[in-house]
């Protein structure tokens, strides 16, 4: 329970408990680790849908809900829930979370003030909505990013570096998000690098025995994809891999519907390739253990990859050399990179890894001394502080001392106060911000850079229970646009 006077922080973030992805599962801890600390912490949210893409039954035909969690006040709007990442769906599943959240905020009982807003991306909605709260509360924004979707979208790039600009501070999982986050605009004093940290525990199961409970051969080799099915990167190669070596098992996680929408997209599925229903947070770790090989296609440091090392198991990245998640796997030495092309490369580091799994015996150890979650908390800590002053002991409010003009960094340095210009990515400047406000604690709204609410659109009509929120009859088209979990 919150103390009296306490710090009182809203998290604004698009998935959350009881989803297991590694965004929802990050999002909890991180809300659950302040409010036991003697914080209020309010989270601002979504209905449970993710990864099946469909409406958790227990929230079907509700506009809003509001639940208690491990201390933690929870806040969830209706949203649409599209079966189908198209670019069109993806759109309408953004516009309705801005317009769920947007209409939500207010209604949040006794939520007069807050000490800062905290955001967790890829959500465009999430940073929009708490780029927008943190300027309505006159206080700091502090968004987290774990990827970004600029990348794939000019659209989502625009409105990524117009929120990233109003933080005060930002959170970035990976040196490469460092640096894509600087290429947006943001000062580099302004960038904390706050590592993803491992969210599963050690596998309890003897290999062999899990393996027979998931009807794995002891002498088939079994490529495990570690990933959302439908992330839309590198998963045609693991079918063509499937296909051309039928003595291989390729083995991804989903559901029924999942395994459909795989089935479709690639004109059937090779009789070795199969797509298990994603396991419970206890079992993942056994399951992880007991693949041969680990596959990640994700170049963009997904959060399974900390999971991934602390099975243990080689992995078999299929990403470019330059990317973020090749230069994590080549720092914990627990694995190989192939290029992203033809099967040929893959099945090859398969077959040799298989055979010798010696280079999957770092990631346990990169995985403890590296990406524990005591340092990864603690590193959410710093970039809160870097933002507002955390004290050890949590005052009455009346003893809070004012807000200095210039806010300490993480590391006790003064992070001086945001320039009156501050350089885009391509050289471009950023009009001059008014000198009566606080760069780093108050940004004014600005109409013709981020939707104001009126400026949004109606939210469609969420339905019932199926989960399926905009017309089917859209072609079916992959936009590779599904958040980065």
């Amino acid at each position: 329970m919150a103390q009296t006077g306490a710090r009182r922080l809203l998290l604004v973030t698009t998935n959350y408990a009881p989803e297991p992805a590694g965004t929802s599962r990050y999002a909890t801890q991180i809300a659950e680790h302040w409010a036991a600390g003697g914080a209020e912490v309010h989270v601002l949210t979504g209905m449970p849908h993710y990864p099946a893409w469909r409406l958790d039954p227990a929230y079907a035909g509700k506009r809003h809900a509001e639940e208690e969690r491990g201390g933690v006040r929870v806040h969830r709007h209706g949203h649409v829930v599209p079966a189908r990442q198209t670019a069109l769906r993806r759109a309408l599943f953004e516009m309705s979370l801005l317009r769920g959240a947007l209409s939500a905020a207010p209604r949040i009982e006794g939520l007069d003030r807050v000490d800062a807003v905290a955001a967790q991306m890829p959500s465009l909605a999430a940073g929009v909505v708490g780029a927008r709260l943190a300027a309505r509360y006159g206080v700091p924004f502090v968004p987290v990013v774990r990827n970004l979707l600029g990348e794939r979208a000019a659209a989502a790039r625009a409105v990524e570096r117009r929120v990233l600009r109003r933080a005060a501070v930002v959170g970035a999982s990976h040196e490469t998000l460092v640096a894509e986050v600087a290429a947006l605009g943001v000062a580099r004093e302004r960038i904390r690098l706050v590592p993803n940290w491992e969210l599963s525990p050690q596998a309890s199961r003897p290999r062999e025995q899990m393996r027979a409970m998931l009807g794995w051969r002891p002498a088939q080799t079994v490529l495990l994809h570690c990933g959302d099915p439908g992330d839309g990167h590198g998963l045609d190669l693991l079918v063509q891999a499937a296909r051309t070596d039928p003595t291989l098992r390729v083995v991804m996680m989903g559901d029924a519907t999942r395994r459909e929408r795989l089935r479709a997209r690639a004109g059937g599925l090779p009789p070795n390739l199969d797509v298990a229903p994603l396991p419970d947070e206890a079992e993942l770790p056994d399951m992880l253990a007991a693949a041969d090989v680990l596959a990640v296609t994700d170049p963009g440091v997904p959060a399974e990859l900390t999971s991934c090392f602390g099975a243990g198991r080689p992995i078999v990245a299929v990403v470019p050399e330059s990317s973020g998640t090749a230069r994590e796997l080549a720092r914990a030495g627990a694995g190989v990179v192939v290029p992203p092309g033809t099967p040929g490369p893959l099945l090859a580091a398969t077959r040799t890894l298989a055979a010798d799994p010696t280079p999957g015996a770092g990631g346990p150890a990169y995985a403890a001394s590296h990406l524990t979650r005591e340092a990864g908390l603690a590193g959410i800590d710093s970039l809160l502080a870097a933002a507002l002053p955390m004290p050890s002991a949590l005052p009455a409010a009346s003893d809070v001392p004012p807000k200095p003009s210039a806010l300490p960094a993480a590391g006790g340095a003064e992070v001086p106060p945001m320039p009156s210009a501050v350089p885009a990515a391509g050289g471009a400047e950023v009009p001059p911000m008014p000198s009566s406000v606080p760069a780093a604690v108050e940004v004014p709204p600005e109409p013709d850079e981020l939707p104001a609410e009126a400026d949004v659109p109606p939210m469609p009509e969420v339905p019932p229970a199926a989960g399926r929120g905009v017309d089917d009859a859209e072609p079916k088209q992959e936009d590779g646009l599904a958040p980065g979990r």
